[in-house]
């Protein structure tokens, strides 16, 4: 792969964090790494955004932040507010194809979820996917909710001729009740996507070295990590349900 299409089920599900870790491995393997955040939401100009963080944690990646709005909206609304020019698919697609002459990795951040109206069109980041034929990572929740987002997500990315490469749950709780020991067996069902990966909480928050070693514990070996589900689940505390995954 040379581009890689991050989306969320929804907001704050730990796409930044995702999208770091990814860039953190491929960049300890040698490999060079850009990140295109298509639109940052509520943050105003000078304030650290979602570009700051990966940078912050992953190091040499180069980054692209094609529209910055100040009010936490989606993309078309915050746009329309603060009279800043929409982004376009297009624009996002011609970053990702620009930066991917010079890279071996192009990551493309989206706000919110595969369908949040970046532009008064109706564009989204499942436009820009679709354009690039790039795959589609989906960042999930761990707990109750997740598996019909999920499963909306995936099923829309499908019917729209996109490729699922996989689920990456973005936060992993330290002590897991039962339903997110469940969801770690029914993600990839609703999803028709294996499960690539889960980040612990709290990741970001690490020093860049010990957030490296985190995230080749999270990551499965599709990113170069070292994650492999089966032997994950088979630590976890018995569901009921039989061997997950």
């Amino acid at each position: 792969m040379s581009v890689l299409i991050v989306t969320g089920t929804d907001t704050e599900v730990g796409k930044t964090v995702v999208t770091a870790a990814i860039a953190a491995i491929a960049v300890e393997h040698g490999h060079r790494v850009a990140v295109v955040k298509a639109a940052q939401t509520g943050v105003r100009d000078g304030e650290p955004g979602d570009v700051d963080v990966v940078t912050s944690l992953a190091g040499e990646v180069t980054v692209r932040e094609l529209r910055r709005y100040p009010d936490p909206l989606a993309p078309d609304t915050a746009a329309r507010r603060s009279g800043i020019e929409h982004v376009t698919p297009a624009e996002v697609a011609e970053a990702a194809t620009d930066l991917n002459t010079s890279h071996d990795l192009v990551l493309v951040e989206g706000a919110g979820g595969l369908l949040v109206r970046l532009d008064d069109k109706g564009g989204s980041l499942a436009d820009v996917a679709w354009s690039l034929g790039a795959p589609v990572v989906i960042v999930a929740r761990a707990g109750l909710g997740t598996l019909n987002a999920t499963a909306l997500t995936a099923e829309v990315a499908t019917r729209r001729g996109l490729n699922v490469a996989g689920v990456v749950i973005g936060s992993w709780p330290a002590e897991p009740a039962l339903a997110e020991i469940c969801n770690l067996t029914d993600l990839p069902v609703v999803a028709g996507a294996p499960v690539l990966g889960l980040l612990d909480e709290g990741i970001g928050e690490l020093a860049p070295g010990a957030f490296l070693a985190a995230a080749e514990r999270g990551l499965s070996p599709w990113f170069g990590g070292r994650f492999d589900p089966e032997l994950f689940a088979a630590g976890l505390p018995d569901s009921g349900l039989g061997s997950p995954l």
